[in-house]
C-alpha cells in the first residue's frame, strides 16, 4: 500500500501543481494581463487544463486507485490516507466521463469570454456578450449531459461546488426561508429610512481605504508573507498553494464601505485555504470542504464579525481617524447602523444581510431554467429585469446593473451562485456554537482580538481541508448538519434591534 499511495501522491501532486500555473494564469488575466494578450492566453489556459485532466483521467491514477481501495477497511475513515483515496475516486468517476477535448474547449472560451464580459459590463451591452454566454451555456449542457441519469440537469454542476448537495435540496431550502427573509424585509419597509448618506461622499481617499483594509485583514489573521491583495473589476481569491493564497478586491473614492468589505470577505477565503493543514499540501485534499463552507468562512468575517456593533467599538475611532472629514459628527452607533441600513438595492456584493440572499435565489432559478432550457440567453436581460422587480422592488435601468454585474457566468461558473446563500446558514450555524464553546468572544471583539476565534476555526474547520464532506463537517463542528434556524433567528435578533421590531 505504502508504495502505490506514494506514487498516487506524487502524481496528485504534478496535477496540483499544474492546476496552480493555470490558477497565476487565470489571476494575471484578471488583474494585470493586457487586453491584447486574451487570445493568446485562452490557449495557454486550453492546453494546461487538458495536460492537467488527461493526467489526472490516466488508467494509472484508476489501477492505483483500485489497488488502494481494498486496503482502505484497514484504515481510520478520518485518517488523512483513506479520506485521499475517498475524495480522489469521486474525482475522479467525475471527471474520467468528461472529454479532455471538453475540458480544453471550455478553458478556451471562458478565457475569452471573460475579457468580453468586462468591456461589456464597463459599456453595459449585454449584446456584446450575449454570443459567447450562449456558447458558456451550450457547453455546460453538454458537461452536465455526461452525467446522466440525474435527478436535475443542475445536479453535475452543483456538485462540482457542494459535492452532494441536490437541486431539489436546494429549492426546499431556499423555499424555507425566503418568505421569512421576505417578511423581514416587509417589516423594516415600515420603518423610518435609516440615513446612510455620509458613507457615498467622494471624500474616501482610495488609497487610505486600501490601508485601512490591510489593516483589519491582518487583525483577522491574513498571512502577508504568503498572499497579496491586487485590484480586479470583480473581488476574488486565488490559491497557488499553501504559501501563496492572493486576494483581490476594489476600491471607491465615493464609497466608503465597498472596499473594505470585500478585503474582509475574501480574507475570510484565503484565512481558510492558509489554515489547511500541511500535511495535505499539494493534494486534491488542500482545499475546501466545498464552496458553502468556504463561503462561510467568507461572510462571518464580513458580517456576522466585520459588520457587528462588537467589531466597530474597537475600529471605529480609528476609521474616524483616517476619514475625519466624510465622518464628522457620526456617532459609532449611527455609523453601525448605517452599515447595515437595510434597503434593496441592485448590486449583489453591496446587498445588505436581509436581502443578500434574494439576490442568490434569482440567480439560482435563472441558471436552473437556463440547463433546462426554459429560457433562452438572449431573454436574461429583461428576465433578470422583471424578477429583481419582483424580488426586491427595484429595477435595473441598465444591464451593468443588472445581468451583467457578475463575473461568474464568464468564467462558466455554473452551480456556485446557491453557495453563497447555504454558506450564510453556516455562518451562523458555526457562529451560534462558537459562542457557546466561547463565551468571552464578544469581549475579545470588542478588543480588536481574534486569535480565539481563528483558532476555533483552525481547530474545527480550516486543517481539515476537503477531507470530508461539507455535512460531515458542520456535523462534526456543531453536532447537527446544514439547517436554517440559527440563521434565521440571527437575523430576525439583529435588525430587530436596529429597527426596533421586537
Amino acid at each position: 500500500m505504502e508504495k502505490n499511495l506514494a506514487r498516487l501522491k506524487n502524481v496528485l501532486n504534478e496535477i496540483y501543481d499544474i492546476n496552480a500555473a493555470t490558477a497565476v494564469l487565470s489571476w494575471d488575466q484578471q488583474t494585470y494581463m493586457p487586453k491584447g494578450g486574451a487570445e493568446e492566453r485562452a490557449c495557454q489556459l486550453a492546453a494546461l487544463s487538458k495536460i492537467s485532466h488527461e493526467k489526472f483521467c490516466s488508467p494509472e491514477v484508476g489501477q492505483l486507485l483500485n489497488s488502494l481501495e481494498k486496503s482502505v477497511p484497514s484504515l481510520s475513515r478520518e485518517s488523512d490516507e483513506a479520506c485521499l483515496i475517498r475524495v480522489t475516486r469521486h474525482l475522479y468517476n467525475k471527471k474520467t466521463k468528461v472529454p479532455a477535448k471538453l475540458v480544453a474547449e471550455f478553458a478556451s472560451v471562458t478565457s475569452i469570454a471573460q475579457t468580453v464580459w468586462e468591456e461589456a459590463r464597463a459599456k453595459s451591452d449585454f449584446a456584446m456578450f450575449r454570443p459567447h454566454l450562449e456558447k458558456i451555456v451550450s457547453l455546460r449542457q453538454e458537461y452536465a449531459a455526461l452525467f446522466s441519469p440525474y435527478d436535475h440537469i443542475y445536479d453535475p454542476l452543483l456538485d462540482d461546488f457542494e459535492p452532494g448537495l441536490k437541486t431539489a435540496e436546494v429549492s426546499r431550502i431556499f423555499n424555507e426561508i425566503k418568505p421569512e427573509q421576505s417578511r423581514l424585509v416587509e417589516k423594516i419597509s415600515g420603518k423610518p429610512e435609516i440615513n446612510n448618506s455620509f458613507l457615498f461622499k467622494p471624500l474616501y481617499d482610495e488609497q487610505r481605504q486600501w490601508d485601512f483594509g490591510v489593516k483589519v485583514a491582518s487583525a483577522f489573521g491574513y498571512d502577508w508573507t504568503r498572499g497579496r491583495q491586487d485590484r480586479t473589476a470583480h473581488p476574488f481569491t486565488t490559491t497557488f498553494g499553501q504559501g501563496d493564497v492572493r486576494i483581490t478586491t476594489r476600491v471607491f473614492k465615493d464609497n466608503l464601505m465597498s472596499g473594505l468589505f470585500s478585503t474582509m470577505h475574501e480574507a475570510g477565503h484565503a484565512i481558510y485555504e492558509q489554515g489547511i493543514s500541511r500535511l495535505l499540501k499539494r493534494t486534491v485534499l488542500s482545499d475546501g470542504a466545498s464552496l458553502a463552507i468556504h463561503e462561510s468562512q467568507s461572510r462571518m468575517w464580513e458580517n456576522l464579525v466585520g459588520r457587528s456593533r462588537d467589531f466597530w467599538t474597537y475600529f471605529y475611532p480609528k476609521l474616524m481617524e483616517k476619514f475625519s472629514d466624510g465622518l464628522a459628527g457620526v456617532s459609532m452607533e449611527n455609523f453601525y447602523r448605517a452599515i447595515n441600513k437595510v434597503k434593496p438595492s441592485l448590486i449583489r456584493v453591496e446587498a445588505d444581510e436581509a436581502t443578500y440572499n434574494l439576490h442568490i435565489m434569482l440567480r439560482f432559478e435563472l441558471e436552473k431554467d437556463l440547463m433546462e432550457n426554459k429560457i433562452q440567453v438572449k431573454d436574461l436581460p429583461e428576465l433578470w429585469r422583471i424578477k429583481m422587480c419582483e424580488y426586491l422592488n427595484v429595477c435595473p435601468e441598465k444591464d451593468s446593473d443588472g445581468v451583467l454585474q457578475d463575473v461568474h457566468w464568464s468564467c462558466g461558473i455554473f452551480g456556485y451562485f446557491p453557495t453563497y446563500a447555504i454558506g450564510n446558514l453556516v455562518s451562523a450555524q458555526l457562529w451560534e456554537k462558537i459562542n457557546a464553546e466561547l463565551p468571552g468572544l464578544s469581549g475579545s471583539i470588542r478588543n480588536g482580538e481574534f486569535k480565539h476565534l481563528l483558532s476555533w476555526l483552525r481547530d474545527k474547520i480550516h486543517r481539515h481541508g476537503a477531507k470530508f464532506s461539507p455535512q460531515e463537517l458542520v456535523k462534526k463542528a456543531t453536532g447537527s448538519e446544514i439547517r436554517p434556524e440559527p440563521y434565521l433567528a440571527y437575523l430576525k435578533k439583529k435588525f430587530g434591534d436596529i429597527y426596533g421590531l421586537n
